[in-house]
């Protein structure tokens, strides 16, 4: 009976392991920057509902999100962006666009932007609900910037 079970178990092993080993690898990095959206947006959605009002204005709280966005904004990402990981080559999985690839030093540009926007929002979302107000506009502009040039409205 154990030699049995050690053959199921080597057997499942064998069935896994290979599987494990061949992940797409443009398949991962989608997952890591859908992961990494997603942080940002958790973020950034937290100023905003400040900003507006829908949540309670904390200073501390406005800081915190504030750093969150500084220290994604200086994360390379890089291999998060491989070509042929757009919503063409992957229907269903992302929606950024494939002229994402072929304008990209315009790219960087945007995403200079957002760091620059994100940078000043961190020095200033803790002095008051007035200052965030007055800089949460440019890290949204920022973000459109690329949402409206290099993102699908849907899958």
């Amino acid at each position: 009976m154990r030699i049995r079970s050690l053959t199921l178990a080597a057997a499942a092993l064998a069935t896994v392991l290979p599987a494990l080993a061949v992940a797409d690898p443009l398949d991962d990095a989608i997952k890591a920057r859908k992961g990494y959206y997603q942080l940002l947006g958790h973020n950034a959605g937290m100023l905003f509902g400040m900003a507006k009002g829908e949540i309670a204005y904390d200073a501390a709280t406005a800081s915190a999100h504030a750093e969150n966005l500084r220290a994604l904004a200086a994360l390379d990402t890089g291999s998060m962006w491989p070509a042929g990981s757009d919503n063409v080559a992957k229907a269903g999985q992302t929606r950024a666009l494939p002229v994402l690839w072929e304008t990209f030093p315009s790219v960087m540009d945007k995403h200079t932007d957002f760091t620059n926007a994100a940078n000043t929002l961190a020095a200033n979302a803790g002095n008051g609900l007035n200052a965030l107000r007055a800089n949460i506009g440019a890290l949204g502009n920022s973000c459109g910037a690329c949402h409206d040039t290099y993102r699908a409205k849907n899958f």
